[in-house]
């Protein structure tokens, strides 16, 4: 239910205007940024009526900016989660649950899909598009398919509902929150022109995307997301039973579920309101099956994931207060449950590079692409390895493999400039740098291309 993964505050390319790259629309950040700071003019023209209460409202982006905005940020935020999950049982059942429910929304012409994706922390979102994930922390916490009707319907409501996109045209940018990548900032001076890229690699302007929304927006999120599962033929106890569980979640593991809170307010009055009309207005199918037995035989591979899943979250909690030889202890048990695991391989990882241990985060990398190999993650973080050992020819060919699966990362791009400056090739390096620059002008990274393009003999453009 909320609508952001643990990401940076980052920039990105967005844009109104469009443009084809690699078969997928790819949106200008420049274009964005002026759009934006168009948008007390145009919110005297930009006016649309909304789908869901039929009414006029400020709205600076057309359905085609939806989905652009939707498929250059969603690959980013998806590779960030750690990738869809590999068990096509499951994903196949939550793209069909999903469905059915899209087809009676307010937007069922929206391209909507479905799937669960690799993180351990408890959450969902939506992009404006119809992009939907479900990590596999909530996934987990669900009991039957009539509160994983809930959670998605809930999600397709804010689609409907095109909150992310009134949010934006307001102004209301807020970007994402804490990951395993914002603890690596402060690591030594040695590290510290990579650490914030380590992890959460892909969230290239997903805060501007799954931004919070307001308590309004969830009301009426649940709203929607109660009318759609109904008339799709699910049980509304399924919302009162989702809601309950996040609210025991929020006070007996808040470490787990603070973000979906941050991003998605929670509260006890949403909670009432969904158990009153739920006893009131939609009393008569409450007498529907729950299906859990469904849910419960088709997520059976990844219910015995559990204790996985568990080892990864309390590795989480400690590597958020920085205690990170008891978060690679945790990391450690993940992996010594399930060896393959993609998520713990890469967080484990992480772990050794805020430890400086190059080397030996190289090596988990590198396994977790081996086992995960259509997903480019692990090649952005065995790249940073590379680099932080002086291996810039290693780490060129994993940014590279990166960039050619996942492009439109500027971090990306300095990475690989800072290999072609490591290799002494002075011409790639300082068009690199300049590229970055153009992408994004601020921050230490901006600041370092700077000062290696006035050292290579370079002037950057101001």
């Amino acid at each position: 239910m909320t609508d952001v993964k643990p990401g940076l505050p980052l920039n990105g390319p967005f844009a109104r205007g469009v443009v084809e790259k690699g078969g997928r629309m790819v949106l200008s950040r420049r274009e964005f940024l002026e759009l934006s700071a168009m948008a007390s003019a145009a919110a005297l023209a930009g006016c649309a009526t909304n789908p869901v209460t039929g009414t006029k409202e400020i709205m600076l982006y057309s359905r085609r900016d939806e989905i652009a905005m939707d498929q250059q940020a969603a690959p980013h935020q998806f590779s960030a989660d750690y990738g869809a999950l590999q068990d096509v049982t499951t994903n196949n059942y939550l793209a069909e649950v999903g469905r059915q429910i899209a087809a009676v929304s307010h937007r069922p012409d929206m391209p909507y899909s479905f799937r669960g994706v690799n993180a351990s922390y408890v959450n969902a979102y939506a992009f404006p598009g119809g992009s939907i994930a479900a990590t596999r922390g909530i996934l987990l916490t669900l009991d039957n398919e009539a509160e994983l009707a809930a959670l998605l319907g809930h999600e397709i409501g804010h689609v409907s509902a095109r909150h992310t996109a009134h949010a934006m045209s307001k102004g209301a940018l807020v970007s994402g929150g804490l990951t395993l990548a914002a603890l690596l900032v402060g690591a030594s001076d040695k590290h510290k022109d990579y650490a914030p890229w380590v992890i959460g690699l892909g969230s290239i302007g997903a805060g501007m995307l799954l931004a919070r929304y307001s308590r309004e927006d969830e009301r009426q999120a649940d709203e929607l997301g109660l009318q759609y599962m109904v008339c799709a033929g699910h049980n509304p106890q399924g919302m009162v039973g989702l809601m309950d569980k996040l609210r025991k979640m929020e006070k007996d593991r808040p470490g787990v579920i603070e973000l979906m809170f941050a991003t998605h307010p929670m509260s006890a009055e949403r909670y009432r309101m969904a158990l009153e009309r739920v006893q009131s207005q939609y009393a008569v199918e409450c007498s529907r099956p729950l299906n859990r037995e469904r849910y419960q035989d088709t997520l059976a591979a990844l219910r015995r994931l559990r204790p996985t899943v568990a080892a990864v979250q309390r590795g989480d909690e400690y590597a958020r207060g920085q205690r990170w030889d008891a978060a690679w202890a945790e990391y450690q048990e993940a992996l010594r449950l399930t060896p393959d695991d993609y998520e713990g391989l890469l967080k484990a990882a992480v772990c050794q590079l805020r430890k400086h241990k190059a080397a030996e985060a190289f090596s988990l990398a590198q396994k977790a692409a081996a086992v995960y190999p259509a997903e480019p993650q692990a090649w952005h973080v065995s790249g940073l390895a590379a680099l932080m050992q002086r291996r810039y020819e290693e780490a060129l060919s994993e940014f590279t493999r990166y960039e050619r699966v996942l492009p439109g990362n500027p971090l990306t791009t300095f990475y690989r400039a800072r290999a072609y400056d490591g290799l002494g090739q002075r011409e790639p390096a300082a068009e690199l740098y300049m590229a970055f620059l153009r992408a994004q002008s601020e921050g230490q990274e901006a600041e370092f291309a700077r000062q290696r393009l006035a050292a290579l003999g370079y002037r950057a453009a101001p």
